[in-house]
């Protein structure tokens, strides 16, 4: 009985006050927040962008030539294949481009990659975009 009369007095008094008596608030002030890369933003891709890195920095460049080479992670249940593996070095420092793709719950994702040797065995991502 009670959610009848709440919805009874919803619709009506909603007729009464119309839009023209709705107002904008405009003392409510908020501060902006610094962009954030999207693998910051879910943590899940940004596993799943560490493991394509690693795949990509441990592969054989001659052996996969014009192959795809499979990678999957468990801990987020997401896999999927790198293609057109290529080395080259830029400035003294070898770098492999590649084309990824990541299949998750979400869908699935193209995405075109740079990586570079950091120093030391470490490699890290210079670019990783959705196509």
């Amino acid at each position: 009985m009670l959610f009848l009369v709440a919805l009874g007095c919803a619709s009506a008094c909603s007729s009464r006050l119309g839009n023209s008596e709705a107002a904008v608030d405009r003392t409510v002030v908020t501060g902006s927040v610094p962009d954030q890369s999207a693998a910051d933003k879910d943590p899940a891709r940004a596993a799943d962008i560490a493991t394509i890195r690693d795949a990509v920095s441990s592969a054989d460049v001659e052996a996969v030539k014009g192959a795809t080479l499979a990678w999957a992670n468990v801990d987020t249940g997401s896999r999927g294949g790198i293609s057109g593996l290529t080395e080259y070095t830029d400035k003294g420092t070898v770098c492999r481009r590649f084309e990824a793709s990541r299949e998750s719950f979400d869908g699935v994702t193209i995405f075109k990659g740079d990586a570079c040797a950091a120093g030391q065995g470490a490699w890290r991502m210079r670019a990783f975009d959705a196509l």
